[in-house]
């Protein structure tokens, strides 16, 4: 039946067919051939490539970091997908066909020049791309808001965000910059100071007047505290550094300092605000600032980047407009910042 069908449409419309390699597709009144697109098995495909080009499995899985029987089995995959054998199997040892050699010297310069591709994509990035790490907050509230005069002025320069909260390690990293919360020491790194960590007590202004009484550091009592899971001792701080003794394990736990603060201009409860980076929120009305009492933490925020290699020209460019967004002297560029960007 398909054979008839394809002797008829030759006939009609003067094309030749491969069942295999063809589908006829039609468009309005024309009829053109299409190839088929293979569902290409890739993985099998490299650990062959790899597997030809040292002629043992123990090389390729090593080179490929995985065991032998994890090379024979994608290579068994790939020869069930073609319908060949390009390795035969001893007891101690597998050696390549005729058809395997063949075929190895075909692909293997292919997967080197998909490397070579890749490579230079991964190179154009970076080249134009600032990764930074950064707290989701602080980015949110502070860097959000300033970063479209950074791109406005240096178009060319992307920044990428990392808003993983763990310990800053510049190592085993592809970071160029952090903007970090601490007292200025980290490992391998240089840093300049943005501003202090200072703290007051924040709430929506339905919440205070929910309150039947909020005029002095005691009636936090009445409350409701709200927490972030990584400032879980931000009550306790603030307890100690006021002289008011608060119950500071009582109230309600967030998994960040965005969503605590978000919960509480939604009128949640009290929340320990970090006053750098509420103070527009503060401006517009969403937080208030019922008590006015400023703590300073002792901790600061830092620009930070690392000593091990050379800092790259638009990271400096980056550093230095982070530093004139809280009044400091650039590190890198002396005058005002401009938009060229000198060569390294």
């Amino acid at each position: 039946m398909r054979r008839s069908f394809n002797n008829w449409l030759a006939h009609h419309f003067s094309l030749t067919y491969s069942k295999f390699d063809m589908l006829f597709v039609v468009q309005g009144k024309h009829l053109v051939m299409q190839e088929r697109r293979l569902n290409l098995p890739l993985n099998p495909l490299r650990a062959f490539a790899i597997a030809s080009r040292h002629k043992t499995f123990t090389a390729a899985a090593r080179e490929l970091g995985v065991s032998q029987v994890a090379i024979s089995r994608q290579i068994a995959i790939l020869e069930n997908y073609l319908n060949v054998t390009l390795f035969d199997r001893g007891t101690r040892s597998a050696k390549l066909t005729d058809v395997g050699r063949a075929f190895g010297l075909e692909i293997a310069g292919l997967f080197d020049e998909l490397e070579r591709a890749t490579l230079r994509m991964i190179s154009h990035e970076t080249e134009s791309t600032v990764n930074l790490r950064v707290h989701p907050t602080m980015a949110h509230h502070w860097l959000m808001p300033k970063l479209s005069d950074f791109t406005r002025r240096f178009p060319d320069i992307r920044v990428r965000f990392d808003t993983r909260v763990e310990p800053l390690d510049f190592r085993g990293t592809h970071l160029d910059v952090a903007v970090q919360l601490g007292t200025g020491n980290w490992r391998d790194a240089r840093c300049r100071k943005l501003f202090d960590e200072v703290t007051d007590v924040v709430c929506s202004s339905d919440y205070l007047e929910s309150m039947k009484e909020f005029t002095k550091p005691e009636h936090v009592r009445n409350g409701e505290l709200l927490h972030a899971r990584y400032r879980r001792r931000a009550w306790e701080f603030w307890s100690e550094a006021v002289g008011v003794p608060v119950d500071y394990n009582r109230g309600t736990e967030f998994d960040t300092s965005l969503l605590t603060f978000s919960a509480a201009s939604q009128g949640f409860g009290l929340a320990i605000g970090q006053l750098g980076l509420l103070d527009d929120a503060i401006a517009e009305g969403k937080l208030i600032r019922p008590l006015n009492m400023r703590v300073p933490t002792g901790a600061s925020f830092y620009v930070v980047w690392p000593t091990t290699i050379s800092v790259n020209t638009k990271t400096k460019r980056f550093i230095d407009w982070l530093l004139e967004q809280v009044g400091q002297p650039p590190e890198f560029f002396s005058g005002q910042m401009t938009s060229a960007l000198p060569s390294e």
